[in-house]
């Protein structure tokens, strides 16, 4: 019977759940090395962290790790039912939240190490943490497709840490009412994207589609709808798709740096937002808070025959 022990949190109603004990022995070498490892020779343990029956469709994993220099809190590989990811801002505002319940870390300024760069996080006292993400950048503007079902969708391609499709016009409100017709379509966009060859830089799969709506509550700019790569919807303001919007914001001149920009999800949580500029993009801050849900040991029997998860 192997055991692992994880902390779960949430971060804006979106679930993160942080390996501390029991998760893969990666090596050593660089973060973007160990995680091709994990994916060729233990992505079996992936699906059983976060797949069912342990786990659901939206949400993400974490698994710490040694970071390659000794000031920094940790490293961290963030993963979800399709696998595994580049970077997961409202993840990494439940990791940070994590290690100071762990009392790794306290109030202040931290460096967190992912796969693709480093993360400059702040920790507050009152569980708000502020993310100073990658570099983040629009790659192409006014993207059309044929989306079959529902005609032509026109959208910007950005890079927030992972891939994103950004809409500015969705085809029916942003509402709960809504959920499975906003599913139905984003999922259809995905398709569109994939079977007519369009990606991110160096044929990068294109794995999170955004819609953006205006807002419920009047103090914030905008709502948005968030297809993740399991096939459900960010219940958090998503903090790489916030990214990806604020760089489209910025090189479109509607935003400008150290300018505000509060960011309300799905459900009405929010992200407050900047950003300053850098070559190649522009590096986005994101704050949120994240609350401590569970302590788990999960259980992973050989004999079960979903031990692995249920296959996606």
């Amino acid at each position: 019977m192997k055991r692992i022990r994880t902390i779960d949190s949430h971060t804006g109603g979106e679930p993160t759940r942080i390996v501390i004990d029991g998760g893969p022995d990666l090596g050593s070498g660089s973060l973007s090395d160990r995680r091709d490892r994990f994916c060729s020779d233990f992505d079996h343990l992936r699906r059983a962290i976060v797949c069912e029956p342990r786990g659901c469709d939206f949400l993400i994993g974490g698994l710490i790790c040694d970071a390659t220099e000794s000031d920094y809190a940790c490293g961290v590989i963030f993963f979800d039912t399709a696998g595994l990811l580049g970077m997961c801002g409202h993840g990494m505002i439940g990791l940070v939240v994590t290690l100071q319940y762990l009392g790794r870390i306290f109030p202040g300024q931290h460096k967190v190490e992912t796969p693709v760069g480093i993360v400059n996080v702040t920790l507050d006292l009152d569980n708000r943490v502020a993310i100073e993400n990658v570099t983040s950048y629009r790659f192409k503007k006014d993207v059309t497709l044929s989306v079959p079902d529902f005609g032509p969708v026109t959208g910007d391609i950005a890079w927030g840490g992972n891939w994103f499709f950004l809409v500015n016009d969705p085809v029916t409100d942003l509402s709960a009412a809504n959920s499975d017709e906003l599913i139905r379509y984003t999922k259809a966009i995905r398709d569109a994207l994939d079977q007519q060859g369009v990606t991110g830089a160096q044929g990068a799969y294109i794995d999170h589609v955004e819609l953006f709506a205006s807002p419920v509550d009047p103090q914030n700019h905008s709502r948005n709808f968030v297809l993740c790569p399991g096939g459900e919807y960010d219940r958090s303001p998503c903090g790489t798709g916030t990214s990806a919007k604020l760089a489209c914001l910025a090189v479109d001149g509607k935003l400008q740096p150290g300018e505000s920009y509060r960011q309300e999800s799905f459900i009405g949580s929010v992200f407050e937002c900047s950003y300053r500029l850098v070559d190649g993009g522009i590096v986005p801050t994101i704050s949120g808070q994240a609350w401590i849900s569970g302590e788990t040991t999960l259980l992973l029997d050989p004999d079960d025959p979903f031990c692995d998860g249920i296959p996606q």
